[in-house]
């Protein structure tokens, strides 16, 4: 069996995640001449930041081994269409407050992945043992083989009406409003509100000060996903560190285990560019959330290993093991079909 990436990372790695104090997070997470001039003096980099910036984002953080090279902020855009309904206004320290779309998955990964650990959830069970039956439009026969593990993989085999389709655990479908009772999953295994652990689990001990769920507007709940996660680029930096140093938040707390971690970012067997509510890179082919089929890894131009959390309007959260790295951009939609790639053709001549 082949082992993950991020298995070879060890929990007590010498890179530092850099944390920001509440009230502070608008600040830069950390400043140094060498970064500066870099900043002025590489025309890679002076590509990079107005290829992101003239492309409708907010926020756009990277950090390498421990040093920040990019921390950046813009104003939001005031002709974005439906981004509006994304933002919540800003946070005590000035950093806009954004739902992340579908980012949010990856975050609820992680709580399904503690809800493991703490032996209070079997994947391989099916739905029904925790919501009971009726939860889906399929028969009962046809409802009772859904495991939790289906749901994850997005191969539950329903529709977005919850119809049955197919045999679950068969066909990839990126199902958002059927992912939406992973949240009723982990919060009827746990019998507590998903707001509690959210905030016990997960933004508590990685010191996300500025994250919460929030209820999204009429028009944005109907989809079928009616809470939004709500927080900052810095604070989507200080989750995607915690799973670059295995699971580890900034002080040392663990958060999830190495193993549920890594099992995350298992392939699967519907869909190689996707594990548990996670976009992975380096696979065969790739099917995304539209469906279509493409040979080759996820994005081309990025580190085979890169692990995604992805959300509409370009929301983006990179995890690269190899490369010790992270990247968060938020903001409106770019309007590029392959903003993806052309990000990463950029930011690997950055890199190195």
């Amino acid at each position: 069996m082949t082992k993950h990436p991020l298995a070879g990372i060890a929990a007590t790695a010498a890179l530092a995640v850099l944390a920001v104090a509440p009230g502070a997070c608008a600040a830069p997470l950390a400043s140094s001449a060498a970064t500066v001039a870099v900043e002025q003096t590489s025309p890679e980099m002076s590509d990079l930041l107005a290829y992101v910036q003239n492309h409708a984002s907010t926020g756009f953080v990277v950090i390498q081994d421990g040093k920040v090279l990019i921390d950046k902020t813009w104003p939001a855009p005031t002709d974005a269409g439906m981004f509006a309904a994304f933002l919540y206004g800003r946070a005590a320290d000035g950093e806009l407050l954004e739902d992340v779309a579908s980012q949010q998955k990856s975050f609820v990964s992680i709580l399904v992945a503690v809800a493991i650990d703490k032996g209070l959830l079997d994947i391989n069970k099916p739905v029904d043992a925790y919501l009971g039956q009726g939860w889906s439009k399929a028969s009962p026969e046809q409802e009772a083989a859904i495991k939790v593990i289906d749901v994850l993989n997005m191969s539950s085999g329903l529709n977005e009406q919850f119809g049955y389709v197919a045999p679950s655990g068969t066909v990839f479908f990126y199902n958002t409003p059927v992912y939406a009772i992973t949240k009723a999953i982990v919060a009827a295994a746990a019998h507590q509100p998903l707001e509690t652990l959210t905030r016990d689990w997960l933004t508590g001990p990685t010191g996300m000060s500025n994250t919460e769920w929030r209820q999204r507007p009429a028009a944005l709940a109907s989809v079928g996903n009616a809470t939004g996660l709500v927080t900052t680029p810095h604070d989507v930096a200080k989750f995607g560190e915690m799973v670059l140093h295995d699971g580890v938040a900034a002080d040392g707390t663990r958060v999830v285990s190495s193993e549920q971690l890594h099992a995350l970012f298992a392939r699967a067997a519907t869909n190689p560019a996707y594990g548990r509510l996670w976009w992975l890179n380096g696979g065969e082919y790739t099917l995304r959330a539209a469906g279509a089929r493409r040979d080759g890894q996820l994005i081309p131009a990025a580190p085979t290993d890169l692990v995604g959390a992805l959300g509409a309007f370009d929301r983006r959260l990179y995890v690269v093991p190899s490369r010790k790295l992270v990247v968060v951009r938020t903001g409106a939609a770019t309007n590029e079909t392959d903003f993806d790639q052309q990000l990463w053709l950029r930011l690997m001549k950055v890199i190195g």
